[in-house]
């Protein structure tokens, strides 16, 4: 591994139950679609839908979905649940920092989150690799899962 890789999502949904004045009984729901993968090259992205990582055509969507959500500090959350790719399921926590409540131009209410949680991809069944000629790996097995949320009251 000799670069890092940086990649999104374009096609996610979320549900999201927050209570300010007793977030243990916050909720949330988080579904992707796989096939919305995007690391600006193409090849690449062909390559991550394929059967040798996401396997999208069998496993279109990856979800994530919360069992506790615990207030740690100010506007600092630890939300644990349950994260599914490729049909394999993992309990995980992710911590989540409040960015802040505002009312957009719009008149809409938003919170922003942020967070980042590392995770191993051979847990999900993601274990394709090719050998460097330095004896290395091409792909790390480490993954670094990074979050930025904006969340809309819902009337």
């Amino acid at each position: 591994m000799v670069t890092r890789v940086r990649g999104a999502f374009n096609d996610v949904s979320c549900s999201v139950f927050f209570d300010a004045e007793d977030p243990e009984s916050s909720r949330a729901e988080l579904t992707i679609q796989m096939a919305s993968i995007d690391t600006r090259t193409a090849d690449r992205d062909k390559h991550l839908r394929s059967a040798d990582f996401f396997d999208v055509e069998n496993h279109p969507t990856m979800t994530f979905t919360s069992t506790r959500i615990e207030e740690v500090d100010d506007n600092g959350f630890v939300v644990m649940g349950d994260l599914t790719i490729k049909d394999v399921t993992k309990s995980l926590s992710v911590p989540i920092s409040l960015l802040g409540v505002d009312t957009d131009p719009f008149g809409n209410v938003r919170a922003g989150f942020e967070g980042s949680r590392r995770l191993d991809r051979r847990e999900f069944g993601i274990t394709w690799n090719t050998p460097l000629g330095s004896g290395g790996l091409l792909v790390s097995d480490r993954v670094q899962l990074e979050f930025e949320l904006s969340f809309v009251k819902d009337a």
